[in-house]
């Protein structure tokens, strides 16, 4: 039975004669899967009555506990290479260095963002630098960056945010569309350590970037890809993020709600980057939740 004869039978015969209807076909389809099948019997949309098509997450941070494995491999990176080969600034990388000029942004954007704060200048190089070249350069950092995050990743494993893992399995079940968007060019990587990625259906990350040539965050570039991929526009979408960056990316994007996850107590540094809502963790927080917070935003210009 589609949407349409749905609510036809259900103006004609009332709701005890729709759920009677629904019991015998089950009994007489035996399905394995009886949400499935319910979905399909009632046509999709009579489940789904929130005003937005989909979730764009971002990962690290949102979805997987991985941020805090960047923010420690980059610290391990900068730290040594201001102790041991750097003439400038010795002054140690710190969690403020990391949230305000690194988390977020693609990795040779983080790395010299990071460098031109300590007045330091290096040649940018080439994203295929190993990690040990001579003379250093900006790639070869962010290289060295890579291999303590996937040498911590091995021997520490993915954990995630049961909230975020939540809502997207709760999403997927009624239909709303569901993406990633990260910087990252460890993603794909992270979500199948996770055991995550049969719940993502559209995945634009670091490598995909740099393959279609999307400008980094702050820019909305691949927030609004992944958006079209799934389907929709960005007024009917909400991107959840932890970084600033991220955050500004939402907005530079038009999407109606940005919400930002102050998982380093930087609730006010979100809302002053852009963020609609900003909450530490989404906690009891459902669908519904995020319907209120979607609908009480103006559709952006």
């Amino acid at each position: 039975m589609n949407e349409e004869a749905s609510i036809r039978y259900f103006k004609e015969h009332g709701v005890h004669g729709l759920i009677d209807s629904m019991l015998g076909a089950a009994v007489k389809e035996k399905p394995d899967d009886i949400k499935a099948f319910w979905r399909e019997w009632l046509g999709r949309d009579m489940l789904n009555d929130y005003q937005f098509k989909a979730l764009i997450f971002d990962l690290d941070g949102c979805i997987t506990k991985t941020a805090e494995v960047h923010s420690r491999a980059w610290k391990s990176m900068f730290d040594a290479y201001l102790k041991d080969e750097c003439e400038g600034d010795h002054t140690e990388f710190t969690s403020q260095d990391y949230l305000k000029f690194v988390d977020g942004k693609p990795r040779y954007q983080g790395v010299k963002s990071f460098l031109d704060s300590r007045g330091i200048s290096l040649p940018f190089g080439d994203p295929s630098d190993l990690p040990s070249k001579q003379p250093i350069t900006m790639c070869s950092l962010g290289n060295r960056k890579n291999d303590y995050f996937v040498k911590v990743l091995k021997t520490e494993g993915v954990t995630e945010y049961p909230s975020s893992v939540r809502l997207i399995k709760q999403a997927r079940e009624i239909g709303i569309r569901v993406g990633v968007a990260s910087s990252s060019k460890n993603a794909k990587h992270v979500l199948e350590s996770a055991g995550l990625s049969h719940l993502i259906e559209e995945r634009i990350d670091g490598v995909v970037s740099a393959e279609m040539g999307l400008k980094g965050k702050p820019a909305g570039d691949i927030f609004v890809t992944c958006c079209k991929k799934l389907g929709c526009l960005p007024h009917e979408a909400i991107v959840i993020e932890d970084a600033t960056s991220g955050v500004a990316a939402g907005r530079d994007g038009k999407f109606r709600l940005v919400i930002g996850l102050a998982r380093e107590e930087n609730i006010r540094e979100l809302r002053d980057a852009g963020a609609h809502i900003a909450v530490e963790d989404f906690g009891n927080a459902t669908l519904k939740t995020l319907n209120t917070w979607f609908t009480q935003q103006p559709v952006p210009e």
